[in-house]
C-alpha cells in the first residue's frame, strides 16, 4: 500500500486506487509476475508465470516459491536491485525458459527501505514482438559500423614509396632517406619547393613504419583559420564556449594517437600555437579547450614545408625550440629541374592516371612534345607538369600530342616554352670524373638513360620502345619494375 502523509485524503485515496489498477494491469497484461522479498527469497508469483516453471525444471510450485531467487532463475539481476534500490525498467534475460524483455520494480515501506523486488515478465518472444525495434537498432549499429570503416579508411595512408615515381639519382636518394626514417620514431621535416612529393613522402614513410596500421591524420596549417587552429589540434571540451558541441570534439593529436600527425604547411604555424605544440610535443600530453584534464598521446610527427624555416628562425617569425625539435631528420625532395632524367617516366605515369580518372584515352605525345616539355624550368614543379597534361586531355581532339599542341598550352598558361637543348657530345679525350664510381651504379644510369630516351622517343609507348631497345615488354616492365618505377602515379603534392 502506498501511503503520503502530505497529500490530501482525496488525493491519496487516488494514489492508492492508481498503484492498485496498475498492478492489475501488470498483472492481467504481461506474460507473468514474481515478487522476491528483502531477503532475495522468491515469494510469489502469478498465473501467467506459473507456465515457465517446467521449462525452468519446476513440477511443483513449491519447489520453486521460498527459494533463493538466484537458485531458481538463471541470471537474475534481482539481487542488484535489492542493493541499489534502482529499478532495471527495460533489460533482457535469457535462461533456460527461453528470452524475456523484463522490468524490475523496487518496492519500499513507509520509511523509504527497499523490502522486496516486483518482476515483471514484459515479452516471451522479443525476436518477434519487438521486431521493428530489433531492426531499426540493427541499422543504426550497421550505419555506425559502416562510418567507422569508412573513418578508417580516410585515416590509412594513400601513397607507398613505388607512388614516388624516378629512379634519378636525386630521386633514389629521397627515397633512401625516407626510407631509413620511416624506421625510426623520431620527427621529420620534409624541405623542399610547393608541388615536389612532399605529401605523398609523408604517407610513406607513415605506410613503412611500425604505425602504418594505425591512423594518418594531417592538418594543413595554411587551409585553418589561426583561430580555429588550438581546437583543431588540442580538441574541445564539451560546451567550452557557446556554439561548441556538447559532446566535445577530439583534436588532431588524439585522432592520430597510436600513429602519425602530418603538419603540412608547417612555415605558416602562427606564433601562439608554436608555443603550444612545441609543450605538446616535449610533455606528450594536451589540454583541450575548456578542459583542466590533461590528455597523454603517442604520435609521430612528420612536418612540411616550401619556406626557409631557417631564415624564419633568424627574422623571429618561428620559434628556434620547435624548429630544433622538429629539425631531426630533415629530407630535402629536389626540385623536378634537378629531375630531369625523371621527367618522360612521370608523363608517362601522370598520362595513364588522368586518362583512369577521366575515363578516356591516355595521352601519347610525340617525341618533340616530350623534348618540349623536358626543357621547362617547372617552377611549380610535378603538380604544374600534372596541370599542362590534364589541360592538353581537355583540349585536344586526338591522344596523340605533338610539340605545336604544347608550346600553346605553355604560352596561354604563361610559362616560357624553351627550347630543347641540344645534345652535349663529349671530348673523345676527357676523362669524367663519374669514370670513378662504381661500374655497377654507372651501369644503371646507363640503363635508365637509354630507356628514358627510349620513352621519350616512342613517345611513352612501352611495346614500341622496347622493341627500339631490342628487348622484349617483359623485360622493359621488369627493369622499370627494378627501377622503382609504376605504371600509375597519384596526384603529386
Amino acid at each position: 500500500m502506498i501511503r503520503d502523509d502530505r497529500l490530501p485524503r482525496d488525493a491519496q485515496s487516488i494514489l492508492e486506487l492508481t498503484a492498485r489498477s496498475m498492478f492489475d494491469l501488470f498483472a492481467n497484461a504481461s506474460e507473468g509476475m514474481m515478487l522476491v522479498d528483502r531477503d532475495a527469497r522468491v515469494v510469489w508469483i502469478n498465473d501467467q508465470y506459473r507456465r515457465f516453471l517446467p521449462a525452468l525444471g519446476f513440477e511443483r510450485e513449491a519447489d520453486f516459491v521460498g527459494h533463493p531467487v538466484s537458485s531458481v532463475v538463471q541470471n537474475t539481476q534481482m539481487h542488484q536491485v535489492l542493493a541499489t534500490g534502482k529499478p532495471i525498467l527495460i533489460d533482457l534475460l535469457t535462461n533456460k525458459a527461453g528470452t524475456f524483455v523484463v522490468s524490475r520494480i523496487p518496492l519500499r515501506d513507509d520509511a523509504g527501505e527497499v523490502i522486496g523486488v516486483l518482476g515483471i515478465v514484459l515479452f516471451d518472444h522479443p525476436e518477434t514482438t519487438l521486431q521493428p525495434l530489433i531492426s531499426k537498432f540493427a541499422r543504426l549499429e550497421q550505419d555506425l559500423s559502416d562510418a567507422r570503416r569508412e573513418l578508417a579508411s580516410q585515416r590509412r595512408t594513400k601513397y607507398t614509396f613505388a607512388s614516388f615515381v624516378g629512379s634519378s639519382v636525386a630521386a633514389r636518394e629521397v627515397k633512401r632517406q625516407a626510407r631509413r626514417a620511416a624506421q625510426s620514431a623520431s620527427p621529420v621535416l620534409l624541405l623542399g619547393e610547393t608541388g615536389t612529393g612532399k605529401e605523398l613522402l609523408a604517407h610513406a614513410i607513415h605506410a613503412a613504419s611500425p604505425r602504418a596500421g594505425r591512423p594518418f591524420v594531417s592538418v594543413n596549417m595554411a587551409a585553418v583559420p589561426d583561430t580555429l587552429l588550438e581546437a583543431e589540434f588540442f580538441g574541445v571540451a564539451p560546451g567550452a564556449y557557446t556554439g561548441a558541441d556538447k559532446k566535445g570534439r577530439d583534436g588532431k593529436f588524439k585522432l592520430a594517437d597510436g600513429g602519425t600527425l602530418f603538419l603540412d604547411e608547417l612555415g605558416d604555424m602562427p606564433m601562439s600555437v608554436q608555443v603550444k605544440l612545441l609543450r605538446a610535443l616535449q610533455e606528450g600530453e594536451i589540454e583541450p579547450l575548456g578542459s583542466n584534464k590533461l590528455v597523454h598521446f603517442d604520435v609521430r610527427v612528420v612536418a612540411a614545408t616550401s619556406r626557409d624555416l631557417q631564415q624564419m628562425v633568424r627574422e623571429g617569425t618561428f620559434r628556434e625550440d620547435l624548429y630544433y625539435r622538429l629539425n631531426v631528420l630533415p629530407i630535402r625532395v629536389p626540385p623536378l629541374r634537378e629531375r630531369q632524367d625523371d621527367i618522360a617516366l612521370l608523363i608517362e605515369a601522370l598520362c595513364e592516371d588522368i586518362a583512369a580518372r577521366g575515363g578516356g584515352a591516355q595521352l601519347e605525345l610525340n617525341p618533340d612534345a616530350q623534348a618540349l616539355l623536358a626543357a621547362q624550368p617547372w617552377r611549380g614543379n610535378i603538380r604544374e607538369l600534372r596541370n599542362v597534361l590534364e589541360q592538353l586531355a581537355l583540349r585536344s581532339d586526338t591522344h596523340h600530342i605533338a610539340g605545336a599542341q604544347v608550346g600553346a598550352v605553355l604560352q596561354e598558361a604563361g610559362l616560357p616554352a624553351l627550347a630543347p637543348a641540344a645534345p652535349v657530345r663529349a671530348q673523345p679525350h676527357a676523362v669524367a670524373g663519374d669514370a670513378l664510381r662504381p661500374l655497377p651504379e654507372q651501369i644503371a644510369e646507363l640503363e635508365h638513360r637509354a630507356i628514358s630516351q627510349a620513352l621519350v622517343h616512342t613517345g611513352g609507348n612501352r611495346t614500341a620502345a622496347a622493341k627500339l631497345l631490342g628487348i622484349s615488354r617483359a623485360s622493359l616492365y621488369d627493369r622499370l619494375a627494378a627501377m622503382g618505377l609504376v605504371s600509375e602515379c597519384q596526384t603529386i603534392d
